[in-house]
């Protein structure tokens, strides 16, 4: 009856009435995201450096755990400053309210630590925080990939491990390579799983089978890759969704056998301008899969900051939804435990790191 009501309208009633939809579509989604942006790290309080490279997850008592890099030397990254930090904030109100900054990893100057990325082992309630670090002052250019836990939701952390021996070749030693930033997974048969980068050789994954006692390294390099998030599918195969510089979109690559072989192809329709991403999976209440992810949706800027869904495990993604169209990088997302998705992201040429709640249903009106 509606589309008999339009066509049978005059012109300027068509137009008009099309104008009124779009407002009103657009005032349903900001009235459907819960938040305003909460700047959680402000590089301006950094005299000469900045807060970068942002980690965000829930914890097994749904606290929030949001990670960043403390640049206080310069904005540079691991190679060319002597004095980075992981530092955290942590909230206990599904991000509403959030604790002051908490220092985790903190070495002395001239030694730095970069790119934390987390995973919840779900068996244990142990929260893992990976980082890479340097020595620059005597062994400058020599990536070291390490690890500390929680078990307590990120109140107190372990003494550092050092995995670079587990998961890493020996002969990588002098290499450009590092774990990437934001999240792993853990697999449906309690897996930890997680990529790292060789800037030389590809992306590869490390992970756990024993809750983080011994770590293996799977040696089949994925190609084109850089920074990568890997997710499980529903019938068990395995999806690394990766950063490719230079051709304006992401490649998808899928094993089925656990990631010895991967068959790896573009996705245009994922346009991305070569910037860390994130991609985590949402089960519903009626146990529907929808995964989601999220980027700087341009081809050739870091700018645009848009959360996509699927609803068939990754084949086909919706236009999206626009966060925030200015300068956006990095992102890392996570189901809060009332439902909604928290996101946390690099924005306005890195001066500012916010997180912002998104309801479910602003992202998927009409599924």
């Amino acid at each position: 009856m509606l589309r008999k009501y339009f066509v049978r309208s005059s012109y300027h009633f068509i137009i008009f009435s099309l104008i009124f939809c779009v407002s009103l579509s657009a005032q349903e989604l900001k009235g459907n995201q819960n938040s305003e942006f909460i700047n959680l790290f402000n590089s301006a309080d950094l005299e000469d450096g900045c807060y970068r490279i942002p980690a965000l997850i829930t914890a097994s008592n749904g606290d929030l755990i949001a990670a960043i890099d403390e640049r206080v030397e310069n904005c540079g990254d691991l190679r060319s400053n002597r004095d980075i930090n992981i530092v955290i904030r942590t909230s206990s109100d599904n991000g509403e309210t959030w604790s002051e900054i908490e220092t985790v990893v903190d070495y002395p100057f001239g030694q730095s630590a970069s790119d934390a990325s987390m995973i919840l082992d779900r068996q244990t309630d142990t929260l893992w925080m990976f980082y890479n670090y340097m020595d620059l002052d005597n062994e400058q250019d020599i990536y070291y990939l390490k690890a500390v836990s929680s078990n307590d939701n990120g109140k107190t952390w372990s003494d550092p491990v050092d995995l670079t021996s587990q998961i890493t070749k020996p002969e990588w030693h002098d290499d450009f390579k590092f774990i990437t930033s934001g999240r792993g997974i853990q697999s449906s048969d309690g897996t930890l799983l997680h990529t790292l980068v060789n800037l030389d050789e590809g992306v590869f994954l490390f992970g756990s089978k024993d809750h983080g006692q011994n770590w293996f390294f799977i040696d089949s390099p994925i190609n084109p890759a850089d920074e990568s998030k890997v997710i499980e599918l529903s019938d068990g195969s395995w999806m690394v969704n990766s950063r490719v510089a230079n051709i304006g979109m992401r490649y998808v690559h899928t094993s089925t056998d656990h990631g010895e072989t991967w068959i790896s192809k573009p996705d245009s329709t994922l346009i991305d301008p070569g910037s860390n991403a994130s991609l985590i999976r949402y089960t519903t209440q009626e146990d529907q899969t929808i995964l989601l992810f999220s980027n700087s949706k341009n081809p050739d800027e870091r700018k645009n900051m848009t959360i996509r869904t699927s609803l068939d495990e990754g084949k086909t993604w919706t236009e999206g939804t626009t966060i925030y169209p200015g300068s956006a990088a990095y992102s890392s997302m996570t189901i809060l435990e009332n439902g909604n998705i928290g996101l946390f992201f690099e924005k306005d040429n890195y001066s500012e790191n916010v997180f912002i709640t998104v309801s479910l249903d602003s992202l998927t009106p009409g599924q």
